[in-house]
Order: structure tokens, then sequence, then C-alpha cells
């Protein structure tokens, strides 16, 4: 399996059309110019972090590893491609025998990353390696951005549980992918139900505004609520006056009331008020979540108030302010007419890439904090016997062979974390937490 037990990728439609008309088009004139099947070298990196951000975090490798094996120019496919004329006859033809029997390298998911980490390596012919631009890079830019921002989240929240909650601020499939990379990240839970059912991420929610406003009265809702729930439930009290609803509702489930959600109004204020009531009620037991447009600062301010857990949403799935991680997908090596490897790369202004393979590890100090981030370029970096190597095989001449459990991830982004030094955790603007060091092959 790969990204999800629960995915069944046999099921799965062809991805082959998740990508840019252009992709096959430069397929097509490669064919004709003989350099399709050139050995080719892509490596995914980002340039830069997003302004401000000390680390950026990898998700999205189990939802890739399932597009590549799904990546087949079928029937349908080749059908839609030939009646827009998108390419020729003969680059039909080639298509529609296309696997990709390639190797793909990358880091673990739940990694950290920094300025110019080999996100991924791809080798393989330039026909097959290139058609997988698009798809690669819109999967992992999305991802990656969530997670980032889920994990500053999580860090803020100092080991308070947060629900992503932000399904109805985003595409519908980009929801069930943004539940999926906050959880790599740390997030508990999600309000998604087709995240639970895909990916298995732990699925909760209870009620709306609208469920108290259907109802006469505010006691009457909580009454339907707590007797189809349970009095472990979670009531929501700021529908109308806070005090009055909160009263009613240990009224209604007794001291035993599993929580209440405030979603509006001064939070830090409001909080402590209902902590105090709540204790005065004999409810000492009863959590308080809150809601309303939280982001990673909002939770920090937070941090003094007594609350239980966080709801997240429209920020979460939006990437705090960066929706794309800026991971570009470019070609560093490719074979000459002997079939060496040359190292190639754009030399435009402001858009500098480094040529040539690379490998990477994560250089720690004696009590394993990260120093440095040390890629190697045409050959592995030097290990000073305390660092750790990033690059893991995912696939394999075509076969996959990097598929995990989505806990994994999860885990090793939280190890990950306790690795890098203190200034990582600061949401404060600043230059990544580690810097980026390249050792060439002369050295």
């Amino acid at each position: 399996m790969t990204g999800s037990p629960h995915a069944t990728p046999a099921a799965t439609p062809s991805t082959a059309l998740l990508t840019d008309h252009y992709e096959l088009t430069m397929l097509e004139a490669a064919l004709r110019s003989g350099a399709a099947h050139r050995r080719s070298v892509f490596e995914v990196f980002a340039r830069r972090l997003p302004d401000g951000r000390r680390y950026g975090v990898v998700a999205g490798t189990g939802r890739l590893l399932d597009a590549i094996e799904a990546f087949r120019f079928d029937d349908a496919v080749l059908g839609r491609l030939s009646d827009a004329s998108v390419v020729d006859d003969a680059t039909l033809d080639w298509l529609q025998g296309y696997r990709f029997a390639g190797s793909v390298w990358g880091y673990a998911e739940g990694d950290c990353f920094f300025p110019g980490s080999p996100l991924l390596v791809v080798e393989g012919t330039f026909a097959e390696a290139v058609l997988l631009e698009t798809l690669v890079l819109s999967i992992l830019n999305h991802d990656c951005a969530v997670a980032s921002a889920a994990s500053r989240m999580i860090s803020a929240a100092c080991e308070r549980p947060c629900i992503e909650m932000g399904s109805r601020r985003t595409h519908e499939e980009a929801a069930v992918a943004a539940a999926r990379a906050a959880y790599v990240a740390g997030f508990a839970m999600t309000s998604n139900l087709e995240a639970g059912r895909r990916y298995g991420v732990p699925t909760t929610g209870t009620s709306a505004h609208a469920f108290t406003l259907l109802h006469d009265d505010e006691r009457q809702a909580f009454e339907a609520q707590v007797a189809s729930l349970g009095p472990g439930t979670t009531l929501l009290v700021d529908t109308y006056d806070v005090p009055t609803a909160v009263r009613a509702a240990v009224e209604v489930a007794g001291p035993g009331l599993g929580a209440v959600r405030l979603d509006s109004g001064d939070l830090l204020v409001q909080t402590r008020e209902v902590r105090q009531q709540l204790d005065e009620l004999g409810a000492t037991g009863t959590r308080i979540l809150v809601t309303s447009d939280l982001e990673e600062h909002a939770i920090a301010a937070l941090a003094a108030a007594p609350v239980d857990g966080y709801g997240v949403g429209t920020s979460l799935v939006t990437g705090s302010g960066a929706p794309t991680a800026g991971l570009v997908y470019k070609l560093v090596s490719r074979a000459a007419d002997d079939g060496t490897m040359v190292p190639v790369a754009k030399a435009s202004k402001d858009k500098l890439s480094v040529g040539g393979r690379k490998w990477a590890l994560r250089r720690r100090d004696a009590k394993g904090v990260a120093e440095a981030e040390v890629i190697g370029i045409a050959r592995c970096p030097t290990d000073d016997g305390n660092d750790r190597p990033l690059l893991v095989d995912l696939v394999k001449d075509g076969e996959v062979v990097g598929g995990e459990p989505l806990d994994a991830a999860r885990d090793r982004h939280a190890a990950t974390l306790a690795e890098l030094p203190p200034s990582a955790l600061q949401l404060s603007r600043g230059e990544p937490a580690i810097p980026t060091v390249y050792e060439r092959e002369d050295r």
C-alpha cells in the first residue's frame, strides 16, 4: 500500500490528465528530435521558504505515490487527447504503453525541508519523467503548504489538540488532502468524513448554530443534542447569550458535560469567564473548545487562556498566508551523446537553480540538534558521524517501494521537529532554522 491503508489504487481513475498541455507537446517534440530517451534527472525543491518561515514540512508523498501508480493513458484518456488534437498519432501510440519505469527518491513524508532541499529526485528517460511534473507539483505544493501551516499551529497550541475543520473553505478534493496533510503535522482530528474513509484520519463533530436556531429555544436544542449524543457531547454556547447558554448546558447535561464551544467574540476574555462559570456550576471537567478564524498567531495569543482545544479552518486549508510551498520541478542532469551524465541548470535572473544530481543529509551536533542542511552535488555529502541521510527510496524501476502507514509520517514529523533548534518554533519572522550548505564533487 502507498499513502493510505484504506485506499484502493486499482479502482483509482487515471491521473494522466491532471497535467498541463505543454507537458505533452514537449514530449511530442522530444520524440521527434530523438532526445526523449535521454537519461534525465529532475528534482523538486524550493528556492526559498515563504516569507518569515523557519522550515517547511513534507506532505503528500503517499498521495503522490498513489497518483503515479494511476498515471496511465487508457482508451478514454487517449480518445480525449486525440479528439482535442493535443498531440500527433505517433505520440498517442507512445503514450498507450506509458508506465513510469524510472526511480524516485525523496524526503520521507513528515520530514522538514529548507531552501534547496531536494524533496524529490526523479530519474528516468526525459519522456517518462517530464510527464510527472505537473502531477508532482500540484500534490506537493498544496500538501506541503497545509502541513507547514499546521505544524506552526501545533507548536503554538503547546500540546493542546487541534481539529481541522476547513472543508467549507476550499475545493472538495483539496479539503480531503488538507485534512490528511494537517494530520501528518500533528492535528488530532478532522471534520471531513471522506478523509476518515480514505486515509483513516479520526473524525469528529457535533452541531452548528443552525441546529440551535432550528429549535424554539436554546435549552430545547441542548436537550435534543444530549439525548442523541450523550452528556459527553460538545455544546455550542455562543448563539445568543454565553453565560445563559453555559448555565443551560450544565443544567441539561449535568456536571459531566463533555465540552462547550465558543465561536465568536473576545476569546481570551470569554474563555476565562466561561471557565469560572463552569467551575462554579461544578462542571470542573468540562472542556472549552474555541474556533472562529484561528491561525497560529491567534492560537499563540490564547496560550494563557483556559482553552482545551482549537478548531481551525480557513487559515489552515489556505496555508496560513502561504497557499503554495513554492516548489519547482527542474531538470538538473541529463545524458550527453556518449551516455555520461552532465549537469544542467536554469540561469535566468531571480530563478537560478543548481545543476547536478543531489544527495542530502541533516548535519547534527553531539546532542543530536540539527545544524545544517548539507546537499552534495554529484555525490553523497560527507557524514561527520552524527548526521542523518534524508533521501529514501520511493519508486524503484517503476515499482512503488516507499509506501507506509500515515501514522508513520505523523510520528516522523514529531521526531524531526524535536531535532531542530529551538528557534525553529518561533512564530516571528526570521531566517530558516538551519542554513543550507552545498558540497560539490571536487571538494
